[in-house]
């Protein structure tokens, strides 16, 4: 690949839209109570509470499936996921150098939970199902000092770690029906479990949470109640609550100074009780189920993360929740900006449509349909209008400033509404179906009509886009074709066919050029007269090209695709000016701002990521 041999600088990358909630306790506020510690991906995102700024530790190959920082705020650890029989990494960051400080291979297919001890010595990781094992690391040394099987033969497999606030020898394990106490025994290299004793009481438990004192520790079940356990005679002290027990099992716990507990629960719900009889004192419903709860400080203030993608901050006095940052939780699949304006941008995704402030990074609004997948989306040019595609077969027009239902074209498409486009003079769109059709429709003052629908595809619609003057289009389709239309005479005014699944088109300015990009990893110039091939680029290394855009000038085009590269293109000569490198997941879509100063990106991770588009180079 020639282009990529030159010499090619990397994209700036700005901000990150995205907080995956489904990592139990991934959401830390750094001790020095001026960071946000949350896992996207394979990066963990250190975001400053004070303006927002965000810093990126890149070094995992997969997901980021735990983390945890030191008492001093020195270190963070995080593990990953990866594939059966390959190694899962753990690592070390110095947070002050913001790098890797020690790289710790040992684990299988998963690191489940890790933990610091108080002292900044040692670091605990555990091994996920599949390796069940329980490593202890030197910290300075980057070593391992012993290992063991995390439960014995008979118990299930374990879910968390976590160390005593007092003493660097004494950890805590818990999961499905087990439950121990380790002790370091450093001369012999060996840690070595005490079973407690629960009587009766089988429980899975999801999180440890243990008090300053370190005199017991309490255990979060997927059974809704909580356990007290003495960590001196490791007999159960206490189970509750006893009547209300907490929806869908505690899955986060937080030790308050006044001795209350928080407590989150799977239902969403967060509850501050009293640490001796569980007893309610305040609850808040949340979007999503509660993953994590944090502390800032004291615990003044505490951070709350979940499922859905959200992060709440609540104060302790009021107990009100104020979203402080909101994201997709799925796969998003569009990404669109209204005419001539890059202050906003409009995202799809499953369940609903987002629009953003786009210096901020903040959600203005929601549009939520529930069950239902938006494929594509496409600002109407008067800016009164966003047109969306549905895996339903719907064509939904809503508007940008409410969020208000205006129209629904039903039965759009019979294998779902999959590409959409609308004409310069607002009163068409152009959509693509899953059946292969491209259809035409007039859109009227509270209705529509059906012009025509044109069958020539014989997969999967993938993108439409329209010529400037409305009398032409041209679709992409899974079939390796792209067509181009005359939308007068609704007739094929050419193919150009090729050996790949295309995924996305766009037209030069000038219009007599069209460039394709697909899963053949080419992207392929075509003369729009007469379908003619003018030349092919090897796009991507590997993987698929997504998302194709191109400047308004027409001397720059952007790419994403499988290998999670944003690439910057010129024109004229072929070559990748600029690498953006920053998603975790396959890139969905990208698209250049209409004031050509960002790029926007978005991903299968459910990640948005803004980028600072290149000064002119050429």
């Amino acid at each position: 690949m020639g282009s990529e041999a030159q010499d090619v600088c990397l994209l700036e990358l700005e901000a990150v839209i995205g907080f995956n909630g489904h990592v139990f306790s991934g959401l830390i506020v750094h001790p020095d109570r001026e960071h946000l510690i949350y896992p996207l991906g394979c990066t963990v995102i250190l975001k400053s509470l004070k303006n927002n700024k965000q810093t990126f530790l890149h070094g995992h190959t997969n997901n980021v499936s735990c983390v945890s920082v030191s008492k001093s705020g020195n270190f963070i650890a995080s593990g990953q996921v990866t594939f059966m029989g390959f190694k899962a990494d753990a690592i070390i960051w110095d947070f002050a150098k913001k790098e890797v400080y020690a790289r710790l291979q040992l684990h299988k297919a998963k690191v489940e939970a890790l933990a610091f001890s108080p002292n900044d010595k040692y670091l605990v990781t555990l091994g996920g199902q599949d390796d069940g094992s329980i490593v202890l690391w030197n910290i300075k040394t980057g070593q391992a000092i012993c290992g063991s099987p995390a439960s014995a033969h008979n118990a299930g497999h374990c879910l968390t770690v976590r160390y005593c606030n007092l003493n660097d020898d004494v950890f805590v394990s818990a999961g499905n029906c087990t439950l121990r106490v380790w002790e370091l025994d450093l001369p012999n290299r060996k840690i070595r479990p005490t079973e407690c004793q629960t009587g009766q009481l089988k429980r899975v438990v999801k999180c440890i949470e243990i008090p300053e004192d370190d005199s017991f520790f309490y255990c979060g079940t997927t059974s809704g109640d909580i356990l007290k356990v003495n960590l001196t005679t490791l007999l159960l002290n206490g189970c509750g609550p006893v009547k209300h027990k907490f929806s869908q099992g505690v899955i986060a716990m937080r030790m308050l100074k006044t001795g209350d507990l928080l407590v989150g629960s799977g239902d969403g719900m967060l509850t501050l009780c009293n640490g001796t009889n569980f007893k309610m004192k305040k609850n808040a419903q949340l979007e999503g189920g509660v993953t994590s709860v944090s502390l800032r400080g004291e615990g003044h203030q505490f951070f709350i993360g979940t499922d859905a993608g959200q992060i709440y901050r609540f104060g302790y006095t009021d107990f009100k929740p104020e979203l402080f940052s909101s994201n997709h939780k799925n796969a998003v699949n569009g990404v669109a900006f209204p005419f001539g304006s890059s202050e906003l941008f409009a995202t799809c995704s499953k369940d609903d449509i987002r629009v953003w402030h786009a210096k901020t990074s903040k959600e203005v609004l929601r549009i939520s349909v529930p069950n239902m997948t938006c494929n594509a989306l496409d600002f109407m040019r008067d800016g009164r209008s966003i047109v969306s595609a549905w895996n339903d077969g719907k064509i939904r027009i809503f508007t940008p400033e409410t969020g208000r239902l205006m129209l629904v074209l039903n039965n759009a498409h019979s294998m779902g509404a999959t590409a959409i486009a609308c004409t310069k003079d607002c009163q068409k769109i152009v959509s693509g179906g899953g059946e292969g059709q491209i259809r035409v429709w007039e859109i009227l003052k509270g209705s529509s009509r059906l012009l025509e629908s044109m069958k020539e595809h014989k997969a999967e619609v993938t993108c439409v886009k329209i010529k400037s003057n409305d009398k032409e289009c041209v679709s992409a389709s899974s079939d390796g074709a792209c067509i181009i239309w005359d939308l007068e005479r609704y007739v094929r005014n050419q193919m150009v066919l090729a050996n790949t699944l295309f995924r996305s088109v766009c037209y030069h300015p000038e219009e007599f050029q069209i460039i394709t990009s697909g899963t053949d990893r080419k992207i392929g110039y075509w003369e729009v007269y007469d379908g003619s091939a003018i030349r092919e680029l090897e796009g991507s290394l590997s993987g698929a090209i997504n998302g194709m855009h191109i400047t308004q000038e027409g001397d720059h085009f952007v790419t994403g695709g499988d290998d999670k590269l944003v690439k910057v293109w010129h024109y004229s000569d072929g070559a990748v000016s600029h690498v953006g490198i920053g998603h975790s997941g396959s890139i969905t879509s990208v698209q250049i701002c209409p004031n050509n100063k960002h790029i926007i990106s978005t991903s299968a991770d459910g990640a948005v990521l803004r980028w600072r588009f290149p000064r002119r180079s050429s």
